[in-house]
């Protein structure tokens, strides 16, 4: 009797996925609910765990294939101990030395690799063996590679440079896109041919919300265990704008204009398999601690491979934060069927003229990408005015005037 492991059931909006890894081979022993094999679909990385304790006894579907819904992945047999042999894995082709090699060192890592540990391994071409694990039982977490890159960073090349050749030695990595990547081209290109997409910009002075920070930052964190940042306030100020400007916060439907009378933000991540906008639920309710646990669950998540489909589906308007990368100014592109995204930038000291005086001042871009068939330039610059008023006087936030 063989146990039949199947691809879970996947979400309306997905069609199909691709068998991203197999943890385990033919023959290997697995147990009750460990991670046998990851599916990615183009939205999320689902786990395929052992529904019983036994061997794998047939794998029917290789890495890369493409997948349906409760498609057939695998065949195990129930209650079977280290090496029983079975008919199927006799039967079964033999593995090639990769596989064999990968094999063993899956069983020497003694646990599944995140999607997260697994593309940082491969961007730099290593070897899980060649890593040492910190995690519960020896598991391989991203800040070990990033130790061990850091750690073998100064070391210099010597070999490299003692045999250099007189035209440097070229060389090129193919790889296959995920589905996440090429999900992310496809709504790019679909966002630029079928929008309308115009930009328009203001500047902010952040001077009011760092001193408001540095006033109560060390109260903050004491009494919610969570440091206050600036997101909290920009996902505070759009909900308010979001309020005084229905259109944007609304998307086109055919023929039809759907006006939301709820508040979910989207919040641009960037992750090891690409930038994803998991969804900040009925932010109008939130208070500014639970803005930032919220977004700082929804990062883990999105940095660990672990966001669901509910969490990525919906939101009606889109906040993404280049600035924490450098970027002084940017044209965002929209997020469809959503009409708007907001664009935050670096932070930067600048001299203004205030009151017929000049002054230092920390600045920062806004950027405000919208779709023009929906909302007009009044309603567009509004909105981004509003934006910047709110966060230059966040007395206003709590005071809603």
């Amino acid at each position: 009797m063989t146990v039949e492991i199947l691809v879970p059931d996947l979400p309306e909006s997905v069609a199909d996925a691709t068998v991203a890894t197999w943890h385990k081979q033919p023959g290997d022993v697995v147990a009750r609910d460990e991670v046998i094999v990851e599916i990615e679909t183009d939205k999320v990385v689902l786990e395929v765990p052992a529904p019983e304790e036994g061997i794998l006894e047939a794998i029917l579907e290789q890495e890369g294939a493409t997948v349906l819904s409760k498609q057939l992945l695998a065949r195990l047999k129930p209650g079977a101990v280290a090496g029983e042999p079975t008919q199927d894995s006799t039967a079964a082709t033999e593995p090639s030395p990769d596989k064999r090699h990968k094999a063993v060192l899956t069983e020497e890592t003694n646990d599944a690799l995140s999607p997260a540990v697994r593309r940082l391994l491969a961007e730099h071409s290593l070897e899980a063996s060649q890593v040492k694990g910190s995690g519960v039982g020896g598991r391989i977490t991203r800040e070990d590679v990033e130790a061990y890159l850091a750690a073998n960073k100064t070391q210099p090349e010597v070999e490299q440079t003692a045999i250099a050749a007189p035209v440097a030695a070229r060389s090129e990595k193919r790889v296959p896109m995920t589905r996440l990547r090429k999900r992310i081209a496809e709504r790019l290109l679909e966002a630029k041919n079928s929008t309308a997409m115009l930009t328009t910009f203001n500047e902010v002075n952040m001077k009011p919300i760092m001193e408001l920070r540095k006033q109560y930052q060390d109260l903050f964190e004491k009494k919610h265990g969570i440091r206050l940042g600036f997101m909290s306030f920009y996902v505070k100020a759009v909900t308010e704008a979001l309020k005084r400007y229905p259109e944007v916060n609304a998307s086109l439907d055919g023929d039809d204009i759907v006006y939301h009378n709820f508040f979910d933000i989207s919040i641009a991540v960037s992750t090891p398999r690409g930038l994803v906008t998991p969804v900040l639920r009925d932010s109008d309710t939130l208070g500014l601690a639970q803005i930032e646990k919220g977004i700082k669950d929804l990062a883990e998540k999105g940095r660990d491979g672990k966001l669901t489909v509910d969490e990525l589906i919906g939101g009606n308007f889109t906040i993404t934060n280049g600035g924490v990368f450098g970027s002084l100014m940017s044209t965002p592109i929209i997020n469809p069927p959503q009409a708007a995204i907001l664009g935050m930038h670096k932070i930067q000291e600048r001299a203004m003229v205030v009151d017929g005086q000049i002054e230092i001042l920390p600045m920062m871009y806004l950027a405000l990408s919208y779709d023009h068939r929906l909302i007009d330039g009044r309603e567009s610059v509004g909105f981004l005015v509003t934006v910047k008023e709110l966060l230059e006087d966040p007395a206003r936030l709590l005071l809603d005037v």
